[in-house]
């Protein structure tokens, strides 16, 4: 199974982020219901392993927050940028879930990617050298409002690949149900 782990987005500012899409040669947007933040990607993990993977996550104690979103940006060179994103404000919740489910991931034995946990919500992946478009959409959208949200689980996701594109399955949520002592994160 492909697999990862991420926070899903409220329906409607999935539906304000959707209002982002520019004309931009060689973009491809991600489909609305494929619109998430992505705290760990696994790729293909055995089926044996999941259970585990799964008893991991559960015992994952961890407040609810709220995330604020801050900007858009792009990976890669600023000559041949090849995603668009939309940003997220600092947040230590944040940063230590993302921790915690990285090393739920660890201790079940799976590998996952070795690249530092980088906040962000992928709009479009970018096929095409349009940086003028690209630069028309990030000056655009630069200071763009989205209101907050409040975060109360995660989830772990099945991506199946299909010739029209990834289908993506929520497979189990996790609650975020422990209240922080002494502020305590």
């Amino acid at each position: 199974m492909r697999l990862f782990i991420a926070i899903e987005i409220p329906d409607d500012l999935i539906r304000m982020i959707v209002k982002l899409r520019a004309d931009i040669p060689g973009a491809r947007w991600v489909p609305a219901e494929q619109i998430h933040l992505t705290l760990a990607f696994l790729g293909e993990v055995d089926e044996g392993a999941v259970e585990l993977l799964c008893k991991r996550l559960a015992r994952i104690k961890h407040s609810a927050f709220t995330l604020c979103f801050s900007g858009t940006g792009f990976f890669f060179g600023h000559r041949r940028p090849r995603a668009l994103w939309i940003g997220l404000a600092p947040e230590p919740h944040l940063d230590k879930l993302a921790a915690r489910v990285r090393a739920a991931v660890q201790t079940s034995g799976i590998h996952q990617e070795e690249r530092p946990f980088s906040p962000h919500i992928t709009l479009a992946r970018l096929k095409l050298s349009a940086s003028r478009e690209t630069d028309a959409f990030l000056d655009q959208n630069s200071r763009v409002y989205l209101p907050p949200f409040p975060v109360r689980e995660f989830t772990l996701f099945k991506s199946q690949l299909t010739p029209q594109g990834a289908v993506h399955t929520a497979l189990i949520n996790f609650p975020l149900k422990y209240a922080a002592a002494n502020g305590e994160l």
